[in-house]
């Protein structure tokens, strides 16, 4: 959104440690969020802590008692008395409703008097030998933001909890009480098939006049995926970070799948609802990974005819009629199977596309010819079959997730 993040801590869970974090921080920043500690057991300490820092006092909030009452009844579950903490609100505080949980979020607006009374407070009672070293997170002197209202905020820590008030009630409040700046522009690319570093090594060369006008790159890295950001500020914002985009592209397009928050089976399933197309699979290394990601994107029902999880040889020969002399001759991980999956797949289910995946996923079970790691994936579609090696030997949770990506981003470029 263009507010720049200066500080990032982590804190165990106990009172002294968050009072001195979350002091320190409203000192420096004109917006703190924390996360965590609003829940109803004995270490969820955030909401006393802080309603303590501020000279607050809190109050017993009947809505949202009503709300945990609901809560759990829709659930046919007994309330714990002890989820009834959670309806204490410090005085003066916005209350962020939870719609994914029992916590309320909580926001405040901290005065220039409330600052000054904390920065009398942590120099008392926070003990020397627990106070954060004078470096760059430090509160000091030439740090300090005394003058000006900052924003606290504290939110539930499970993330689908979070994420969804995060969006949904945090963001429309700081876009009306802190504006982000105008001038600012991102973009973020998202790409599958290039490594971080490959990646940079090709890209960078040509970026180089729009970094020295004022554009930041970033790559985020996760298995089988790079993000790529450009982020611009001042009056040429937009026009830097869409020229880079476009230079982006025209060097990586068949590795860039979508932009944003767009996830790869998300891009997948509206391509193929739009083409009125179905999908089968067939995994057996992967062990249903490929049909969990595609089930995750909501109005998957349009295009998923289903899958079969063929991991003994034995289901592969029941389930998709691959030939016992193919077997016998090839092994279960070799391009002959994969092929023999995506077609049986595909014949016995009627759908127009099939994805099979085969492999090692170790850490035992390789060969000098076929090592941990090995994975052939199948394509059946209206136009043939075609197989693929690859090599990702990783942890077998690592393994699946980088193969069901591949097997994916082979049939989005099929797809067109």
């Amino acid at each position: 959104m263009g507010w720049s993040v200066d500080r990032q801590v982590a804190v165990p869970d106990t009172a002294t440690a968050i009072e001195q974090a979350v002091a320190e921080s409203l000192l420096r920043a004109e917006l703190v969020l924390v996360t965590g500690g609003l829940g109803p057991t004995s270490d969820d300490l955030t909401r006393d802590r802080i309603a303590s820092l501020l000279g607050l006092k809190l109050h017993h909030d009947e809505s949202i008692a009503g709300r945990i009452a609901a809560y759990f009844a829709a659930r046919n579950r007994p309330q714990p008395p002890s989820t009834d903490v959670q309806a204490f609100v410090p005085e003066g505080a916005i209350v962020l409703q939870n719609d994914f949980g029992t916590a309320p979020g909580l926001a405040l607006e901290v005065s220039p008097e409330q600052k000054k009374k904390i920065q009398d407070k942590i120099s008392i009672d926070i003990p020397s030998n627990l106070r954060a070293p004078e470096d760059a997170c430090a509160v000091n002197s030439s740090n300090m933001n005394l003058t000006t209202r900052s924003w606290l905020v504290m939110l539930p820590g499970p993330p689908r909890e979070l994420r969804p008030m995060f969006l949904n009630h945090v963001l429309p409040l700081l876009r009306r009480v802190l504006p982000p700046p105008e001038d600012f522009a991102c973009r973020i690319l998202r790409l599958t098939g290039v490594g971080e570093s490959k990646l940079e090594e090709l890209l960078a060369p040509h970026l180089t006049q729009l970094v020295k006008n004022g554009l930041e790159l970033g790559y985020c890295s996760r298995p089988g995926e790079v993000d790529l950001r450009f982020i611009a500020r001042g009056s040429q914002s937009v026009l830097l970070v869409n020229k880079a985009a476009e230079i982006a592209r025209s060097l990586f397009e068949k590795h860039i799948y979508g932009e944003g928050e767009d996830e790869l089976e998300a891009v997948i399933v509206k391509r193929m609802t739009a083409l009125g197309l179905k999908l089968a699979v067939a995994e057996s290394c992967t062990g249903g990974w490929l049909a969990n990601r595609i089930t995750n994107v909501p109005g998957a029902s349009a295009v998923f005819w289903g899958g079969f999880l063929t991991y003994d040889n034995q289901a592969k020969i029941k389930l998709l009629k691959v030939p016992e002399p193919i077997l016998a001759a090839h092994g279960a991980v070799s391009e002959p199977v994969a092929k023999a999956m995506c077609e049986g797949a595909r014949l016995i289910s009627g759908a127009d596309y099939a994805l099979a995946v085969t492999g090692i996923a170790g850490p035992s079970g390789g060969t000098p010819t076929k090592p941990v790691g090995t994975v052939f994936i199948g394509l059946a579609s209206p136009k043939g079959v075609d197989v693929k090696r690859f090599l990702n030997p990783f942890d077998r949770e690592t393994f699946k997730s980088v193969t069901s990506q591949q097997a994916l981003d082979m049939l989005r470029q099929a797809l067109g």
